[in-house]
């Protein structure tokens, strides 16, 4: 066992923790230890947490911006330079950056991500094939879901070359199956479509639903049905859902209790959705945020992803689920506590995942953070963390500062 001492809980006690293969196996007070203990890692006093999830990322776009130039700025350009330009990468470069990404989440906390991959024409199965190859090779840092993110269209015969890639993608393994009905011309019939695809292989769902600011557009309610008509016995996300959080309280509410009926999760992407919203608003702009009030109400579980980092969707990002939670704190109006528990505990549970938690029984995905209090992890998103993966520390940063003395 390895025993990590010294930690600082987000309710302020200091305890030991205890380590026993990829579970917690005991939690005490400090200064105290458990029998049979072969290391023992002094935390200082640094904040120990659930180690957070990305529950939504696209990891084949990652660290593109720079090439792949969205001179617009907004979502129509970004979907036309990404559909214009992924005929020209290769495997090999996708997962390159895919990579890089998928390091950089682990080395700020996160030790489970889902990234949507596209699949279609253009761009075939590559991106599914090179994230099978950054899983291979990362296995050992975090558990990666892999999304068939299917083009668009998807249903008709204009849909047919579509499907087939998505058939092929499920052949080769991915995990989930994503979409967008609100760019099929059919939105019902694709909903139909990937819910039996899914059902047919035991698959999940987890599609991009509604992001657009027109509250006339409301695909997560046919989603809803569509899932208490038939019963699926599938875990389905519901992603974005921008529109929602302009329909009126009211509508809000009732479209809220739907969706917690049908049991599906909501991931609210505030980074990506804050830049690409609104620009045609000139004033009061909306944020773009789902109504995550109302889905809290009614029960939902309803995580906070970051989406895209540095690609034509997202000009910038951290890869930083403190920075995700910060987000959700300042446009959400979130407390810390909420936020970090969206990006953390619901993250994983939308994932499929055991939530995580410091006590006895729960995985040991952890995350320890120089930070005095929850509140300052949040806002200060300090780099000096360590990473427990599976039991196993994956990753440590620890940063210097230097500042001059006053001159003679």
């Amino acid at each position: 066992m390895e025993l990590l001492s010294g930690a600082t809980l987000a309710d302020g006690r200091v305890v030991s923790v205890a380590i026993d293969g990829e579970t917690i196996a005991w939690v005490g007070e400090a200064g105290e230890s458990p029998p049979d203990v072969a290391s023992v890692t002094d935390l200082g006093g640094a904040l120990l947490l659930p180690a957070p999830a990305e529950p939504h990322a696209h990891l084949d776009k990652a660290l593109s911006a720079d090439r792949l130039v969205n001179e617009r700025g907004d979502l129509a350009g970004a979907i036309e330079v990404w559909s214009r330009e992924r005929e020209g990468l290769d495997v090999d470069d996708i997962a390159e950056r895919a990579s890089a990404a998928l390091r950089t989440l682990v080395a700020n906390g996160a030790t489970a991500v889902r990234s949507h991959t596209d699949v279609g024409e253009g761009v075939g199965v590559r991106g599914i094939e090179a994230l099978h190859a950054v899983r291979s090779a990362h296995a050992h840092l975090a558990d990666l879901q892999i999304v068939a993110f299917a083009s668009s269209p998807l249903t008709g015969s204009e849909g047919a070359a579509n499907r087939r890639w998505l058939e092929r993608a499920l052949e080769l393994g991915a995990d989930v199956i994503g979409a967008c009905p609100a760019l099929d011309p059919r939105p019902p019939e694709l909903i139909d479509l990937v819910l039996d695809g899914a059902d047919s292989a035991g698959l999940a769902v987890d599609l991009h639903v509604d992001e657009t600011l027109d509250p006339s557009v409301r695909t997560i309610e046919l989603l809803a049905q569509a899932v208490l008509d038939r019963s699926f016995a599938g875990a389905v996300t519901a992603s974005h859902c921008v529109s929602l959080g302009m329909q009126n309280p009211a509508d809000q509410v009732r479209i809220a209790a739907r969706i917690a009926d049908a049991g599906i999760g909501v991931v609210t992407l505030p980074q990506t959705n804050l830049f690409l919203q609104a620009r045609d608003h000139p004033t009061a702009p909306p944020r773009g945020l789902t109504a995550i009030r109302a889905l809290r109400n009614a029960g939902a579980e309803v995580a906070g992803g970051g989406d895209n980092v540095s690609d034509p969707f997202n000009l910038v990002g951290r890869a930083d689920p403190l920075e995700t939670a910060a987000l959700l704190v300042m446009a959400a109006h979130l407390m810390p506590i909420d936020a970090y528990d969206a990006v953390s505990r619901i993250a994983r549970s939308v994932l499929g995942l055991v939530p995580g938690g410091i006590e006895v029984g729960a995985p040991a995905e952890l995350l320890a953070i120089e930070a005095p209090t929850l509140r300052a992890a949040v806002a200060g998103a300090s780099p000096n963390r360590t990473v427990w993966h599976r039991g196993r520390r994956v990753a440590s940063t620890t940063t210097t500062v230097e500042l001059a003395n006053p001159s003679p």
